[in-house]
């Protein structure tokens, strides 16, 4: 090639070039001041989750309610004797609950409420559910004193209580203290759900607001939440990719320019810290995107949970008269499985001489918690029968995909979701009791322990987690779901950096945020003085 013919090459590149980067700068600054605003909500509101979340979290005295050993002479009567008392011949479960120095049978009815009778006398406690709710928040809280303002019933969730908190229904509890802190707790199952003093409240709506946008659910609907949030999270990470093209894969173009006319003060520190930014800028961009994908459908775990009706006289044997170990009695509630009635039966694990390995990371785990045996006693024959739990668990996964008839006495509530995949003749994987949240798989976020894994061999590699102490889905998961997930902890959460700790991870998400804001702050001004 002769030296002119490379001399017009030359020419006709930098032309190009030169197109190519009046209208890089030309998009670049346009989608910059598209999402100035977006940007700035996400990136405060972002900011505050760690501080709040982990820096300046509130601490509440107890965190769970420990399971105690119920003494077999405080159950005079049986839940037979009980029913029959009060002429109740149908219901759908029972379990044990002692608070101010009783112990109560807590039914719950053919109509879904929780009633409360004397286990020695069984004289029902009005209002049973509503104080024990209040005897639960004041044992979390560790406050006797303090006046409850305000006790109401839950029944959704609510833009103070969100889905991450899982429980449905709960009771949620305002006291009359300085910090006007609210507690929300599950009745049925002796659970502390969440508890929001003001700084927690205000946090929660200012983060809702300006990171989950909710106040466009308030003027519109969740579709067009969705939709919003992730356009302009695309145009988002145009703009970070515009910057990295402009300040990187074609820097010496701009370097000859630059070297013309030196550019100095805001421009300079713009261009320096940006280049550095624009990767966490579309970290942050794709991994908040991808999740929002995952709100489409609206959160119905709480509503699958099997409740069979019980007719009190099918059910011979007394709970009283159960064999098995009452030094190490908790509690005990019933199930039916293979037309097969079931006590299950909750006991205090026996000593053991070596201590299982307790992950110091997980908030759960403050300390070592007593673990529980479970047993299942044939309410016929009073005979203990091993394996039930996984075998009960195995049926309701093939309830809750719509395998088992579901008749009109324990149907779950109908959803707008489409049902799950059979899993009928379908291989299982494996099969385990979690007492711990030990994975990513399922984390602490999914509240319900213990639970039953179950991995089937579906094109999607689906896992249950199966709650059967509540007879409950806690869980589902599919590789789909684990892609994300790890998507959203990674980029997002940077959870990559637990290798250095809790406090060192959640300094570098404040400071990728805080770069992300100064940069597009560095950016308007910049337009405003041009």
């Amino acid at each position: 090639m002769s030296k002119e013919t490379k001399r017009k090459s030359s020419k006709k590149d930098s032309k190009i070039v030169k197109k190519i980067k009046q209208h890089m700068y030309k998009w670049h600054r346009v989608i910059g001041l598209i999402t100035i605003v977006p940007v700035i909500f996400w990136t405060l509101s972002g900011l505050m989750h760690p501080f709040m979340a982990h820096f300046f979290k509130p601490e509440i005295a107890h965190e769970k309610l420990e399971q105690q050993v119920i003494d077999k002479s405080q159950l005079k009567l049986s839940i037979q004797e009980v029913l029959q008392k009060n002429e109740i011949t149908q219901f759908k479960n029972f379990r044990i609950v002692t608070f101010n120095n009783t112990t109560y049978y807590q039914l719950k009815t053919i109509f879904g409420e929780l009633w409360y009778y004397d286990a020695s006398n069984g004289k029902k406690l009005e209002e049973g559910d509503q104080k024990y709710a209040e005897w639960l928040s004041r044992y979390f809280l560790d406050d006797q004193k303090s006046v409850v303002k305000k006790s109401e019933v839950v029944t959704e969730f609510t833009s103070q209580y969100k889905y991450v908190n899982r429980y449905l229904p709960v009771y949620k509890l305002t006291f009359d203290r300085p910090d006007a802190m609210e507690v929300y707790v599950e009745t049925s199952s002796s659970k502390l759900a969440t508890y929001n003093p003001t700084s927690r409240q205000a946090f929660i709506w200012f983060f809702d607001t300006f990171h989950n946008w909710s106040f466009i659910d308030a003027i519109s609907n969740n579709s067009i939440r969705i939709i919003t949030m992730i356009f302009l999270l695309s145009i988002i990470g145009f703009s970070a990719l515009s910057g990295i093209l402009i300040y990187g894969l074609l820097w010496k173009q701009f370097k000859k320019t630059d070297n013309a006319a030196p550019k100095k003060g805001l421009r300079k520190y713009h261009r320096q810290i940006g280049i550095w930014v624009s990767l966490f800028t579309l970290t942050f961009a794709f991994s908040g995107g991808y999740h929002a994908t995952t709100k489409w459908a609206p959160y119905t775990l709480s509503q699958m949970v099997y409740e069979p009706t019980f007719v009190t006289k099918e059910i011979p044997l007394a709970n009283n008269a159960l064999d098995l170990d009452w030094t190490r009695f908790q509690n005990t509630s019933i199930i039916t499985l293979n037309d097969t009635t079931y006590f299950r039966c909750q006991l205090l694990e026996k000593s053991k001489f070596k201590t299982s390995k307790v992950d110091s990371n997980t908030k759960w785990n403050k300390k070592k918690d007593q673990k529980s045996e479970v047993i299942y006693i044939n309410a016929a024959t009073n005979k203990v029968v091993p394996n039930v739990d996984l075998h009960y668990a195995e049926y309701l996964a093939y309830y809750f995909t719509g395998g088992a008839p579901q008749a009109a006495c324990c149907e779950m509530i109908e959803t707008s979701e489409e049902p799950e995949e059979s899993i009928e003749n379908v291989k299982l994987l494996e099969s385990k009791v979690l007492t711990d949240f030990e994975s990513r798989e399922y984390g602490f976020v999914n509240k319900r322990l213990p639970v039953v894994k179950l991995a089937y061999d579906t094109p999607e590699k689906t896992t249950y987690f199966i709650e059967t102490s509540t007879s409950r889905l806690a869980a589902v998961v599919k590789n789909a779901d684990k892609v994300e997930g790890y998507s959203f902890a990674i980029l997002h959460k940077f959870l990559f950096m637990d290798w250095a700790g809790k406090n060192i991870r959640d300094l570098a998400t404040v400071l990728a945020a805080l770069s992300i804001l100064i940069v597009s702050i560095l950016g308007f001004i910049l337009f405003l003085k041009k």
